[in-house]
């Protein structure tokens, strides 16, 4: 313990040494991210974020020059995640800590975070205690709560009076079948069943079997992306699943661009809620669409991409309120409250507990021109994370 003491002490000690002696000509900004790896495609899509609000906006904020230092995890890695921002800290004096796709990591960022006296801005990370690791953290993504429990709340409000729930077994999982549950009940909906299923390669057949025996109006599911949409996509029209009769609620993994391309038209009629997507209709999205496009070889921008760039624009934000001056007490003071418009829409820093506020979009599956698209048909404006807010009641 006592040489964990001096271990930390050491690390803040050279934090404010480099503080002091940076004359702050350049801000440095340390972004840590699963670069290779299962999560390299998020990665890149955070970081292609970040790469087009410098390009439209310049790399000098404030009269100061931004510079970017890549770290790569290689995945989840809690000890790897803590070990590149204690480099950053002390060996690339770095003022600023972002990225942080993975909750574990996030975690351990934010530790570094609170030791060293830096801001840390997530930049996807999901799970609500994330912020609450560090005085100088703060999020421009969402929160799978805000997510679930806006989706499960509209849900009971619009006529569905009994759903089923099923979610992956891992604590994303847990936080989004929370969340869809508290909000579903406290608007009057009732939950006739729920199962947790494996989160590695399951078979979804027999769990879309024991919903179905119990013919809820609805089934909410969560699970991660990549493969596994596909595959109870497959289970649900194997087992008879209509979703013109039984709803269907998930969150944006469930019908992202390559699940739609791979779940065919058993996607259709799907209603997901969600942050972010491309085809959302204002024009500052329509404008970040095409310059994504023309800048990344005609790839749409993800959720991944609007934290990244919405991450920089609070960053900016900041500098310009505080004059370029990175210190951590004047740094995030200047993001509590900080609002900008973004391609997702208007979004805040709350003040008191350092996280985003934005619009959740209700979407349905539709054949647009002949592809299968999220239509957003709904929202709900000024959502904040309602874990926190609950905790602010006690």
């Amino acid at each position: 313990m006592k040489i964990m003491r001096i271990a930390a002490a050491g690390l803040l000690a050279s934090a404010v040494g480099i503080t002091a002696a940076n004359a702050q000509k350049t801000i440095k900004i340390g972004v840590v991210l699963p670069y290779s790896g299962q999560f390299a495609d998020g990665a890149k899509q955070v970081d292609e974020g970040i790469k087009l609000y410098m390009k439209q906006h310049g790399d000098t904020v404030a009269g100061k020059k931004i510079e970017i230092i890549r770290k790569d995890t290689g995945g989840i890695a809690p000890p790897v995640a803590k070990r590149l921002a204690e480099e950053l800290v002390v060996r690339d004096n770095v003022d600023i800590l972002a990225g942080w796709l993975l909750t574990p990591n996030a975690i351990a960022g934010c530790g570094v975070s609170a030791e060293a006296k830096k801001v840390s801005v997530i930049m996807n990370a999901a799970t609500s205690i994330i912020v609450d690791k560090s005085p100088y953290c703060t999020r421009t993504s969402f929160t799978l709560p805000m997510v679930t429990t806006t989706l499960g709340t509209w849900a009971a409000k619009n006529g569905v009076k009994k759903a089923y729930t099923m979610v992956s077994d891992f604590a994303p999982g847990h936080d989004a079948e929370q969340g869809f549950i508290n909000g579903f009940k406290a608007a009057g909906g009732e939950i006739v069943g729920s199962v947790r299923m494996a989160v590695a390669n399951p078979d979804f057949s027999a769990y879309v079997q024991r919903a179905k025996d119990l013919n809820p109006e609805a089934i909410f599911v969560f699970i991660p992306g990549g493969a596994q949409p596909a595959a109870i996509g497959k289970a649900f029209a194997e087992r008879g699943i209509d979703t013109k009769k039984t709803k269907v609620f998930g969150t944006g993994e469930l019908t992202d661009d390559s699940a739609l391309k791979n779940m065919g038209d058993t996607a259709l009629n799907i209603i997901t809620a969600w942050a972010y997507d491309h085809n959302l209709k204002n024009k500052l999205n329509l404008d970040f669409v095409a310059a994504y496009k023309k800048e990344f070889g005609g790839d749409n921008p993800n959720f991944f991409s609007a934290g990244g760039y919405d991450g920089m624009a609070l960053i900016y934000e900041a500098l310009k309120k505080t004059k370029g001056d990175a210190d951590a007490d004047k740094l995030i003071g200047a993001m509590k409250g900080t609002k900008w418009v973004s391609p997702r829409g208007p979004m805040m820093i709350d003040p008191e507990t350092r996280d985003v506020v934005e619009t959740i979009y209700i979407r349905r599956v539709e054949k647009v021109g002949g592809k299968l698209v999220n239509v957003d048909f709904s929202k709900v404006e000024n959502v904040k994370d309602p874990v926190h807010e609950a905790m602010k009641k006690k």
